[in-house]
């Protein structure tokens, strides 16, 4: 009960600021207008002073759910930079969504492509295939497009994942590879002996996440043979005003394509 109350209350404490500083958020999913986007448990406040220092890079906090439809900042985001890419992206594609969100699951299906595969180690609906991302059962050289959207940050063994992503990849294939990370760390923070919840929560972000990014990211994905086409916000979506909108906007699009 103590923690359901201190979530209403926060709730309430992001309503009132947004009716104060009068500064409604347009939700990019349901397309309606709200008064605040509510924050992701205590919101920025709640960050450890780690990962203060470090300025990790990932989910909006503090605009983090839309009130009327629920979606998430990370999946607001995802589907702003979708739409801006959606000719290349959709027109007659085979996609693979590990993960899938609902929201950019609907977005996907209302674009028809031409097949469109729902994939997780854990599904919650019989519309999604039971796959492991280090292990995929799928042919190679087969989809046009890989949505793993805060994915990577959860698998043990990244770099597998990486390979069989680009494995699956047709030549001319997109993967988009959205992560929390730090521009801080010049090397990425694993300690694979930490499996406590709390530490896990304090140093990465979230209980379940196995590290933290830094820098060397997009190395460690090109690595896997996959090349750059990594977008910042302002070039990728310079008339968003992420503030309104609810996303992050030191998020990059990471976007990476598997060349002929």
């Amino acid at each position: 009960m103590r923690a359901a109350a201190k979530r209403l209350m926060w709730s309430v404490y992001a309503l009132a600021r947004s009716f104060l500083v009068k500064a409604p958020g347009f939700c990019l999913v349901c397309m309606r207008t709200v008064p605040a986007f509510l924050p992701y448990r205590h919101g920025s406040h709640a960050l450890s002073p780690i990962l203060r220092e470090v300025g990790i890079i990932g989910s909006d906090l503090d605009r983090f759910r839309c009130p009327a439809c629920g979606s998430t900042d990370r999946e607001r985001h995802l589907i702003a930079y979708l739409r801006a890419h959606q000719a290349n992206l959709f027109n007659d594609r085979g996609i693979l969504h590990f993960a899938p969100e609902q929201h950019i699951r609907d977005f996907v299906t209302r674009h028809q492509p031409r097949e469109y595969v729902q994939a997780d180690l854990f599904p919650n609906n019989p519309s999604i295939a039971r796959m492991d991302l280090t292990a995929l059962p799928t042919q190679t050289n087969y989809f046009d497009l890989v949505i793993a959207n805060h994915v990577l940050e959860h698998v043990t063994n990244d770099s597998l994942a990486l390979s069989e992503i680009y494995r699956t990849l047709k030549p001319g294939g997109y993967a988009i590879l959205q992560t929390p990370f730090s521009p801080q760390l010049s090397s990425t923070l694993e300690i694979p002996a930490l499996r406590s919840p709390e530490a896990r929560l304090q140093l990465y972000g979230q209980e379940d996440h196995v590290r933290l990014y830094g820098t060397d990211i997009f190395a460690r994905i090109e690595a896997s043979g996959l090349s750059s086409c990594v977008r910042k916000h302002q070039d990728a979506l310079p008339d968003l005003d992420p503030f309104r909108h609810g996303v992050n906007p030191e998020e990059p699009l990471f976007l990476f394509v598997k060349r002929a």
